[in-house]
């Protein structure tokens, strides 16, 4: 028969069937076997102790795998080592003990590593939302009318997508990035209205303009009015714009008057530079005659020719704008040059005049003789100064007199 009191290394059975576990804190009763073999009676117990190890070997390599956040394993190691120190089980339960205060520096390896990685992950949080409010605060001051809304709606999605940071921080910053969204806003409407205001003030003016410009479109004072529409066009400009589909219908508008005015003045003008191009035909062929003039030796001919010829070119009318300033500078030297010919010859065959050169050629010839004479008397003193202000007024009257014979020998003629 089985000795009732039969012990193991972790346990026994006593003789009214109550079952002990021995660990470091003592011996513990941790059930009644009623009947049966107490070595059943451990094997029972020892299966209870088998499942601990089986839970202490799970939670072991969660840990080290990291498969449970440092919370969690911490907690769970909490739990397993009050239920293995209170087990109903029959075992090496210090082992088991043992076992599990070693995760505690695993876990507390962990909880650091977590801690430091949420600290970085915090910062580059931070920092993505601090450069969120600097570019916020950037568009806030800015005139970015057209992208800037886009912008900040963009940045308030990334925001929300963004993890909170520690609570003073973030809510800081959030003030910081509603506030620019607030101001930006604020100014964006602000700027609307005002363009509004400016674009209803240029539908006024540009009502006006049309109105004016289509009153002109039937004009025939072809200068003031195209100057008239130069002034449109430029108080146009100065309009400003207004909404688009109401600009494009006042310029149709204003467009069409400028184009039924130009048009017709165009018409006009063709016709007339058609006349204006026989114009100048005809005014080429009477310059062409009057240039054979200016070979004509008889300057009172010359005259009469072109008195002919002036009347027939005030006659063909105005030539093309192009051509008619050479044409008219051409016409005036040759009659420039027919005066020039009949000065001449009336010169040339004033008596008065060959009167006046004859004297002079005598004066000069008078004068030559007498400072010849004051040199010849001058030398024979051996005066040099003398004789060379002699030489030099013999010489200048000398140059005087072949002058005055020139201007004679034309008179004579």
């Amino acid at each position: 028969m089985t000795d009732p009191d039969a012990p193991t290394e972790f346990g026994r059975v006593d003789g009214d069937g109550t079952v002990y576990v021995r660990s470091s804190a003592g011996e513990r009763a941790v059930g009644q076997w009623a009947v049966g073999d107490p070595a059943a009676a451990l094997a029972f117990y020892r299966k209870r102790f088998e499942g601990l190890e089986v839970e202490v070997d799970l939670l072991e390599r969660r840990t080290k795998a990291g498969a449970l956040s440092p919370e969690d394993a911490q907690q769970a190691a909490r739990k397993l080592r009050r239920g293995v120190s209170e087990a109903q089980a029959v075992g090496d339960l210090d082992a088991l003990l043992l076992r599990i205060d070693a995760l505690e520096p695993v876990i507390a390896e962990r909880k650091e590593a977590r801690r430091a990685e949420r600290a970085a992950k915090a910062a580059q949080t931070k920092q993505a939302k601090e450069r969120i409010v600097e570019e916020a605060e950037r568009l806030a001051a800015s005139n970015d009318w057209r992208q800037g809304a886009n912008r900040l709606r963009e940045m308030l999605s990334t925001w929300k997508a963004l993890p909170r940071i520690d609570r003073a921080t973030d809510d800081a910053l959030w003030h910081r990035f509603s506030a620019a969204r607030t101001t930006y806003t604020r100014r964006r409407k602000q700027h609307f209205a005002e363009l509004n205001e400016k674009r209803d003030a240029a539908s006024a003016t540009k009502e006006k303009l049309v109105a004016e410009a289509e009153a002109l479109s039937g004009s025939t004072d072809w200068g003031e009015t195209a100057r008239a529409y130069r002034d449109l066009m430029s108080r146009w400009k100065a309009a400003g714009s207004t909404h688009r589909a109401v600009d494009d219908a006042l310029w149709t508008r204003f467009r069409a008057a400028q184009d039924t005015f130009f048009t017709a003045r165009d018409a006009v003008t063709a016709r007339v530079d058609a006349e204006y191009s026989a114009n100048t035909a005809t005014k080429r062929q009477l310059l062409t005659e009057a240039e054979k003039l200016l070979a004509v030796r008889d300057p009172k001919a010359a005259r009469e020719g072109f008195r002919e010829l002036a009347q027939r070119w005030d006659t063909a009318g105005k030539a093309s704008r192009s051509e008619t300033k050479d044409l008219e500078a051409r016409f005036a030297r040759v009659e420039q040059a027919i005066r020039g010919a009949e000065e001449d010859r009336w010169r040339r065959s004033n008596p008065e005049g060959h009167a006046r050169a004859a004297a002079t050629v005598t004066q000069l010839e008078a004068a030559i003789e007498g400072a010849r004479s004051r040199l010849e008397q001058a030398k024979a003193r051996g005066d040099e100064r003398a004789a060379a202000q002699a030489h030099a007024d013999l010489t200048a009257r000398e140059s005087w007199l072949l002058s005055a014979r020139q201007a004679l020998d034309e008179f004579s003629g």
